[in-house]
């Protein structure tokens, strides 16, 4: 019979397997995922045993077995020989190595690798966009900072993402993203009592705009909020398509509109593709912790 071991421990953030200091990255529950992000508030960090940082392995001693007497010439002979091949090796090397004979070097597609997009200051924990008035969580050190150009929604920008696909079928970057900016004109935006209404027509903007088509939508949430004391909507969705040449086929995504006193309210939008659904706890952790400047 086939024996069963210890069940894996539970999808959540562990310490991260690399030993980063400081950071955590998400176990699936048979796997981790390639994003991590700093431990601290909001994010329920979970440990196991069986998922602890590894630690360098020490150097353990090794025992020559004990030989009776009749054995000790053989093994003289053994050592002997076993020094002799390793002066010969030695001298090999060194007459390779002035012959000219490159020696092996990590590999530099690996060693000049380059960051996706700018990357934020170090000891940064949070984003702050003074144009939009608000602040929220910064994720980790696998997302850069906002650096792709406008979108329609906003009249300025900040934010973070990654990039999950790099060239799809209309020669454009797939990203997941945690962004923000003052709302535009032309969403119907005239005041608080038509937070829902501007934030309906928005998420009918982007769902045409920046997904692959058709595609079909399912409300997770459509809510009124209060943010830092502020009026706020809320419209979270699960989109799913079926394109050829996209590695995803649906996005987790989150649209918040607050009414920050200033003209044009202050947008927060969130995507997330499936391939990445590991992550779709970082709407609410992003959403729980939006403060008004």
């Amino acid at each position: 019979m086939t024996g069963t071991g210890p069940p894996n421990p539970s999808p959540g953030w562990y310490p991260d397997p690399d030993g980063a200091p400081g950071q955590v990255r998400w176990w699936s529950g048979t796997a981790w995922a390639d994003v991590t992000t700093p431990a601290g508030p909001g994010v329920p960090v979970q440990r196991s045993p069986l998922l602890a940082p590894s630690r360098p392995a020490t150097a353990r001693p090794v025992m020559a077995p004990a030989t009776s007497s009749g054995s000790a010439p053989r093994t003289g002979w053994v050592v002997a020989f076993s020094v002799l091949g390793l002066v010969v090796a030695v001298v090999a090397a060194l007459l390779l190595g002035r012959s000219g004979t490159p020696e092996k070097v990590a590999d530099p597609t690996v060693a000049s690798q380059s960051p996706a997009g700018p990357t934020f200051a170090p000891g940064t924990v949070r984003i702050f966009d003074r144009q939009a008035g608000i602040s929220y969580p910064y994720l980790g050190s696998s997302w850069y900072e906002w650096s792709l150009g406008g979108q329609q929604e906003f009249t300025s920008m900040a934010g973070q993402f990654f990039t999950t696909q790099e060239v799809t079928p209309d020669n454009q970057k797939f990203i997941a993203q945690c962004t923000s900016g003052p709302l535009a004109e032309g969403y119907g935006w005239a005041g608080a009592p038509t937070l829902q209404a501007t934030v309906t027509n928005i998420g009918n903007a982007v769902r045409s705009e920046y997904y692959p088509g058709p595609n079909d939508r399912k409300v997770m949430r459509e809510e009124p909020r209060t943010v830092d004391g502020h009026a706020a909507y809320l419209l979270e969705f699960q989109l799913s398509w079926d394109v050829l040449g996209y590695d995803a086929t649906g996005e987790r995504a989150a649209l918040l509109l607050i009414d920050t006193g200033r003209p044009a309210p202050a947008l927060l939008y969130i995507s997330i593709p499936n391939t990445h659904a590991e992550l779709y706890g970082v709407i609410d952790q992003v959403i729980e912790d939006v403060d008004v400047l």
